[in-house]
């Protein structure tokens, strides 16, 4: 009872919405394991191909290593280094929590992910050849999965720290421009399924949001705890 008291209505939504973001993973993973998306799944990753050529991604060479490119910014490495810093540019402005949020939602959204493929199990595309190099399971996408969670995760952080309504959109439209982009990427080299990278957005979403609910509570505490000394 005293939980439900400290949190705001902001941080209850964010909860509903998690759950409703991992109620939507499994359902996918669900329908993904009766091979209900396998129809769909392999029209998508057709249609990224030259038409009776399926080794042959669609557009210039440029362009094909212009979504490499755009892979990498779902990549470990990547994903790793922002996180540090941002990280770090919380500490040095003494928002530990804000850093401690993050750090948190990105160590067991990269726990959950290995788990998830461990236990879904699904093979990678073999329809077409790879334009990227992959090494674990297919379901949920990674890069998907990690990227939604630390781009939406910052935007979040930056939303309680931003008085500007239009900063705070911004924020948010970066994030979900980011991760759309890494999860296309994915689809276009061939390495997942497109119900792989919709899984991995739900499942991003739902560290994300979960994570805000997190932060909201804690600042929520400790304006309590300020007001009451």
């Amino acid at each position: 009872m005293n939980l439900l008291r400290r949190l705001e209505s902001r941080a209850l939504l964010a909860l509903f919405a998690a759950a409703a973001a991992i109620w939507a993973f499994l359902a996918i993973g669900g329908e993904m394991r009766e091979g209900e998306t396998l129809a769909i799944d392999r029209k998508i990753l057709l249609a990224f191909r030259v038409p009776g050529n399926p080794a042959q991604p669609i557009g210039s060479q440029s362009f094909q290593e212009a979504m490499r490119d755009v892979t990498a910014l779902g990549g470990v490495t990547v994903l790793t280094l922002v996180t540090v810093v941002a990280a770090l540019g919380f500490s040095f402005h003494r928002k530990v929590r804000h850093a401690a949020v993050l750090v948190g939602a990105v160590l067991v959204a990269i726990v959950s992910s290995e788990w998830l493929k461990t236990l879904y199990g699904r093979p990678r595309p073999e329809l077409v050849p790879h334009g990227s190099y992959v090494y674990s399971a297919s379901f949920p996408s990674g890069h998907s999965m990690l990227s939604t969670t630390v781009y939406l995760t910052l935007a979040a952080l930056i939303s309680t720290l931003e008085p500007r309504r239009p900063t705070k959109i911004l924020a948010f439209v970066v994030a979900v421009m980011i991760m759309a982009a890494v999860g296309f990427s994915r689809v276009y080299l061939g390495v997942h399924w497109p119900s792989d990278v919709l899984a991995g957005w739900c499942a991003g979403a739902g560290c994300a949001l979960a994570a805000s609910a997190v932060l909201r509570t804690l600042l929520k505490s400790g304006d309590t705890a300020a007001a009451a000394d």
